[in-house]
This record gives C-alpha cells, sequence and structure tokens, in this order.
C-alpha cells in the first residue's frame, strides 16, 4: 500500500548521465534539464562552485586553483564524490515535490563493470533517490527512436555520445549483441586540436575545437551532405559553410593569432576516428546473425546522440556498409527520451532495465 502511494505521488526521474552532458527528464513533464557535465571546483577549499552552464563558462578561464572538472570519463564515473554532487544538484533542480524521494533511472554505457553499475547506483542513492534503476544507453536510444525493441525484428543502434560510441543490434527487449568504443564527440575535439598544433603551431581550446567541429565538421564531403538534405532550408544554410576562422596562440612566437580553417581541412583531422567509427560498425554488422541481418537491411541503420549530428556521416556510413542509414529526430535527447518511456511505463517496459539485484549488499 506504501509503495503504490509513494509511486503515485513521487517525481520520478530519468537521467541520461552523459560524459559531455547531462539531461533529466521528469515522469508527467517530460525533459526538464539539458546542461553539460562540468562542475566548477575551488581546489584550496574544495567548494563547488558550480555546476552544468555556468560551469562549463568557466572552462579555460579560470584562476589555477579553480577547475572545472569533468567527473565522467568514457560515460563512466571517474570522481565519485563530485558525481553524487552533480547528481544531486539536477535532481534536487528537476523535482517539485522534495517530500518524497524519487525513483531514479540512470542510462549507463553498455558492457560497463559490476563496480561501476554499483557505483552509479550508490551515487543516484546518495543524491536521493529512493530505488536506482539502471538502463543501457543504446537500449533507451533506441526505445527513444521509438524503434520496435520488443518485437522479434532486428534493430541496428548507433549512439554516438561525447565520451563512447555504442554500437547495438536490438531484438525481443534485449541487446543481441553490442560494442562499445572510446572514440566519440570528445575524441573528435582533440583530433582538431592535434590538427591546429601539427598544422599551423596554433595552441587551440576544447571549446573553440567543438565550434570548428560544430561550425564546418563532415565526416563526408559537404557538397554531397548538402545535395542529401536539400529539402532542409536551415539545414541547407548550415551546411554551406565551408570555412571558419580559429583562434589561439601561435606556439612559435607565442602571440595570438588566427588562422582561416577548411571543411575539408577539419574532415582530414578527424578522418581517422571517423573511421574507426564506422569499422567498429561494420565489425557489428558482420557478426550480426543472418535473420537479424536480413531486417536491419529493410529497416536500415539508425544513428542517435550528439555525434550524429556530424554532417554526411550518415552517407558515409551508408557508403560502407551498403545499408540505408538515418539520423533519427532529435538525436541529442534519444537516450534520455527512452529512459522516460521506460519510466512512464515501468510494468510494461521492466524487462528492458539491467538486472541489478546481485549489486544490492547483504542484508
Amino acid at each position: 500500500m506504501l509503495k503504490k502511494f509513494l509511486s503515485f505521488f513521487s517525481e520520478d526521474i530519468a537521467v541520461d548521465l552523459g560524459t559531455a552532458n547531462c539531461e533529466v527528464y521528469v515522469r508527467g513533464r517530460g525533459i526538464v534539464i539539458q546542461e553539460p557535465s562540468v562542475v566548477a571546483v575551488n581546489q584550496k577549499t574544495g567548494q563547488i562552485l558550480a555546476i552544468g552552464q555556468e560551469a562549463k563558462k568557466m572552462v579555460g578561464r579560470t584562476p589555477g586553483h579553480i577547475v572545472a572538472i569533468r567527473p565522467l570519463r568514457g560515460g563512466v564515473i571517474s570522481d565519485f564524490e563530485i558525481t553524487e554532487q552533480m547528481l544531486r544538484y539536477f535532481i534536487e533542480k528537476a523535482r517539485r515535490r522534495k517530500w518524497i524521494p524519487p525513483r531514479v533511472i540512470i542510462a549507463i554505457p553498455w558492457g560497463v563493470t559490476e563496480v561501476e553499475k554499483k557505483a552509479v547506483i550508490d551515487a543516484g542513492k546518495s543524491a536521493g533517490a529512493r530505488e536506482v534503476f539502471l538502463i543501457e544507453e543504446p537500449m533507451a536510444a533506441a526505445i527513444g527512436a521509438r524503434l520496435p525493441v520488443q518485437e522479434p525484428g532486428g534493430n541496428f543502434i548507433v549512439d554516438i555520445g561525447g565520451g563512447t560510441t555504442e554500437v547495438a543490434v536490438i531484438s525481443l527487449g534485449g541487446i543481441v549483441l553490442a560494442k562499445s568504443l572510446r572514440i566519440a564527440g570528445d575524441k573528435l575535439n582533440e583530433d582538431i586540436i592535434r590538427f591546429a598544433q601539427e598544422e599551423y603551431k596554433l595552441l587551440i581550446g576544447e571549446r573553440t575545437a567543438e565550434a570548428i567541429k560544430i561550425g564546418i565538421g563532415s565526416a563526408y564531403p559537404l557538397e554531397a551532405s548538402e545535395h542529401h538534405r536539400s529539402n532542409s532550408k536551415k539545414e541547407g544554410e548550415r551546411v554551406s559553410k565551408k570555412e571558419m576562422p580559429m583562434r589561439g596562440r601561435n606556439l612559435v612566437t607565442g602571440l595570438p593569432e588566427e588562422i582561416v580553417v577548411k571543411e575539408e581541412d577539419v574532415r582530414k583531422a578527424m578522418e581517422k576516428s571517423i573511421m574507426q567509427i564506422v569499422a567498429e560498425i561494420k565489425s557489428a554488422i558482420e557478426e550480426t546473425p543472418p535473420e537479424l541481418l536480413a531486417d536491419i537491411m529493410a529497416n536500415g541503420i539508425h544513428l542517435s546522440g550528439g555525434g550524429a549530428l556530424l554532417r554526411g556521416l550518415d552517407l558515409l556510413i551508408k557508403k560502407e556498409t551498403k545499408i540505408p542509414t538515418k539520423v533519427i529526430e532529435d538525436p541529442m535527447t534519444a537516450v534520455v527520451r527512452g529512459a522516460g518511456m521506460v519510466l512512464e511505463n515501468l510494468d510494461e517496459l521492466h524487462e528492458v532495465l539491467v538486472e541489478t539485484t546481485e549489486l544490492e549488499a547483504p542484508k
């Protein structure tokens, strides 16, 4: 009786605790928070100064004793205490009714260890959750993309986030096969930073690299991408941009410098990492059972996550795999939308959650 009362009145929450961004979904209200997974800490006092958007503004712009920390690396917790405080901040910010602790579903990368799963559960409970459930990101992304995951047919999802790329084949409410690669959006930013140093002797920051990736980054020549997306005027305008200023410090003179970088140079800088993602997709296709592969050839490959927005990536994957490939609608929120849909229908979709009973401490 008490359990039913708590379930009816509590504001249950779904969280996509990503390497780059944290998104929060509240049952009955939808997505209420989308903020960077960044925490600004005063190292002298240990005090947390800012979390989320406010902390990201400080990256690369703080005195020596104030550092902007990203407490998750590759989608897993690297700093437990900071993650716990960040999670508590987002949960408290999302809730209206503070008197009943919520049930929380947290999305985790596929293939994390039992210890890492327990760390996420502990962080959730320490942050004020009554119960913590886990869902694997590829499954959440597939549900968010409204793929028929509970039917006996092959669904192929590629979730490209900040720290990891998850490739999965899903059928009958379970992951048939999956692969996780620690190459994603952050690695592409690093490629652009390294390219600027090697090619132009220019030192640029992470924010600048990300702005260039978003502005003119592509996985396939923009002419093809532009033609492919010509039905969207807004997107067509966005892809017509072929060059962009890149500002940083000249490593030879030590003085500030601005150079104009072209989209083909940026594409070449990211090429190796992008092809590693494509190779992982091809490897998963090779290991997929033939019957499911027949379904995938008919239904196509679905791309989700912020990395799916890299222009021309769908065209490149289609060219390399010979399978139709499409970016799902609003790919950045697919995981938290999927976790939210499970939250709204917990009784019907409970089998898609990760089994966590063995992680509970013995009584």
